[in-house]
């Protein structure tokens, strides 16, 4: 598929995977709306082909603003990247109800406003993707027994294929990518080198792919590994 002129949202854009996959995606021509907490931290990709703008999943005004703006300076969507997430190692024995919600939160209902807000345009489009950053997690719980990010990426992985159905028939193609541990300040808490870990810049590569498949030739789930993965 042409990319060039394509409008894509990325949520968490500041740093990390988010960032990796906005500059995959500016090679590749896309025209850029990237959502962070920290805006100014995205001042050097301004351009007149990249909207910077606030986004806090929790705050789902935030949502709504940023959908405005995209429309506004551009009028169209092509593509939704739901990246923003946060981790927390809440265990059934010990976690508190504060981070179960606040994971909820982020990595469910965070996406789910979007994917809401974003499916009318991407309906209109024709060709619309959807690529919900979920986690390895979303398919088995993690060796540190971390229950609540577990259930939040079960329930985004449920979102994922909701989304999918919905948008199935008005040409919207939907991914769920699925990674184990990338090098990110998230995981550094993690044992395993970081030079061992997916690189955010890779993982990007993967997405880029992917979003610019035909509609007949579809991933409708993505899962990376880093090393030895006995669920897959």
């Amino acid at each position: 598929m042409e990319t060039e002129g394509r409008v894509v949202m990325v949520s968490g854009a500041n740093r990390g995977i988010g960032r990796a996959i906005a500059e995959a995606c500016k090679v590749r021509g896309y025209k850029l709306s990237l959502g962070a907490r920290q805006p100014e931290t995205l001042q050097d990709l301004v351009s007149s082909d990249v909207l910077i703008q606030e986004y806090d999943a929790e705050r789902s005004e935030t949502a709504e603003a940023w959908m405005k703006a995209t429309q506004a300076r551009f009028g169209r969507l092509d593509a939704l990247v739901n990246n923003a997430g946060v981790y927390i190692s809440a265990r059934i024995e010990d976690g508190e109800d504060a981070d179960f919600d606040r994971l909820w939160r982020v990595n469910v209902k965070g996406p789910l406003k979007l994917i809401q807000l974003a499916l009318p345009h991407l309906k209109a489009a024709g060709n619309g993707r959807i690529i919900n950053l979920v986690s390895l997690a979303g398919k088995r719980v993690p060796s540190d027994d971390s229950a609540g990010y577990a259930m939040s990426k079960h329930a985004a992985l449920a979102l994922h294929h909701a989304a999918r159905r919905v948008g199935w028939d008005h040409g919207v193609r939907a991914t769920a990518v699925c990674p184990g541990l990338v090098a990110t300040d998230m995981v550094a808490w993690a044992k395993v080198p970081r030079d061992e870990m997916i690189q955010p810049a890779d993982l990007a590569e993967l997405i880029a792919t992917i979003m610019a498949l035909p509609d007949h030739a579809v991933v409708a789930e993505l899962a990376v590994n880093c090393r030895f993965e006995p669920t897959l």
